[in-house]
């Protein structure tokens, strides 16, 4: 820690006292009152300088070193900032495809709506293609000046929200599957969109589904070459994990007086079982920061290894299953009662049970556990790569 970033920390911390919303939880109990607060924080934000500091140094705020954003977000989580879901994807993934891919035509049309409050959302799973993404059926056929498009994305997060899509589509069958991919940005607003929202088991409706019937999309909105799409979707998909992850295992860390309230609120601060079970899961977080933060220092000196991001992405989603096992068991039958919950809450809101829930969520989530443990095997430990498919002797014979 430089003087500078002690600095910079004091700073954001007085700007946070001033400016943060209080009682923000207890407000957010309907999307209306989500999509509320998630449009006011962001443009207070934009116009305090802290909103995007990982975007280049021309735009407001923008370049921070690594170091730096890393003192900004840890000082949001200890302020117990609202997380900026609606516009993350505008603002990490959306931005900075454009940045690398997009025309200086496309930046300078998109780029300055996304830090006024364009909400972007992303088109590319499919009900058929999740993990195997490069399988993915949507098609656009150009017709003179545009494509024409059909088909349907799954757990497009916010789409019920946004303004814009960035859009994975099928252009060709020929080759290898990667090979007939495009990447085309969606107004969402165009005909022949249908946006529904998914309603999930711990009542929130974080996700929808995109249907898009003969939607026309202009060829200048292409990112890329025709048959390019599957370069330009692993620069979006590459965008944001590290400092993400950073960001909500400094959140999950600070939220260990939940845990702690819930022991004395029982009288157990003398329980042994409970006291080991509280120091394990201290420890586990305390872990996973102490990745999080390698993983940036290799980032920053240049020694970031394939692979690294997923030790820091399963470290964090098997801890957070068992911050939030802990707080669900201490809370007694109280906690079983599905309570309303907050919108845009997070992983550590104290309702224990919708908590728990959406715990799972994030060992699917940016890549499942058992992709993250294949990653970290093939990539990091040299083992022999998954085979693609196999078949039972007894099939072959």
């Amino acid at each position: 820690m430089t003087d500078a970033l002690e600095t910079l920390r004091q700073d954001v911390r007085r700007w946070l006292a001033a400016h943060a919303p209080q009682g923000w939880r207890e407000y957010c109990t309907s999307n209306e009152a989500f999509l509320d607060l998630q449009r006011r924080w962001f443009a207070t934000l934009a116009g305090g300088g802290y909103a995007v500091p990982h975007w280049p140094a021309e735009w407001p705020g923008g370049g921070r070193s690594l170091a730096e954003q890393k003192v900004i977000y840890e000082e949001f989580a200890r302020a117990d900032t609202p997380r900026l879901l609606l516009s993350f994807m505008s603002t990490y993934h959306a931005a900075s495809t454009l940045f690398e891919w997009g025309s200086a035509a496309q930046q300078q049309r998109y780029i300055p709506r996304i830090l006024e409050g364009e909400i972007w959302c992303q088109g590319f799973s499919e009900p058929n293609a999740g993990s195997d993404l490069a399988s993915l059926k949507t098609r656009a056929e150009r017709q003179g000046d545009v494509y024409i498009v059909n088909g349907q994305k799954l757990w497009s997060t916010m789409g019920q929200f946004a303004d814009k899509c960035l859009l994975l589509v099928r252009t060709s069958n020929e080759g290898a599957k990667q090979a007939g991919l495009t990447y085309l940005l969606l107004d969402l607003k165009a005909r022949g969109v249908t946006a529904r929202p998914i309603h999930q088991i711990h009542g929130d409706e974080e996700f929808a589904e995109l249907f898009l019937d003969n939607v026309e999309i202009p060829v200048e909105d292409r990112l890329g070459a025709e048959g390019q799409g599957w370069a330009v979707a692993q620069s979006t998909l590459s965008s944001e994990r590290g400092l993400t992850l950073l960001e909500l295992s400094a959140r999950m860390r600070g939220a260990l007086w939940r845990i702690a309230d819930l022991i004395r609120a029982g009288g157990r601060e003398n329980d042994p079982g409970i006291l080991r079970d509280f120091g394990r899961l201290a420890t586990k977080i305390d872990a996973t920061c102490a990745i999080a933060d390698q993983f940036l220092a290799n980032r920053i000196a240049g020694e970031e290894r394939v692979g690294d991001a997923s030790i820091v992405k399963l470290s964090y989603s098997r801890t957070l299953r068992e911050f939030t096992l802990l707080g669900l068991r201490l809370g007694g039958m109280d906690a079983q009662y599905h309570e309303p919950i907050t919108f845009g809450g997070g992983m550590e809101t104290g309702n224990w049970m919708a908590d728990f829930m959406n715990s799972y969520a994030w060992t699917i989530a940016g890549g499942s556990d058992e992709v993250q443990r294949n990653i970290i095997a093939e990539r990091l430990l040299n083992m022999p790569r998954e085979p693609k498919s196999w078949t039972l002797a007894g099939d072959a014979a």
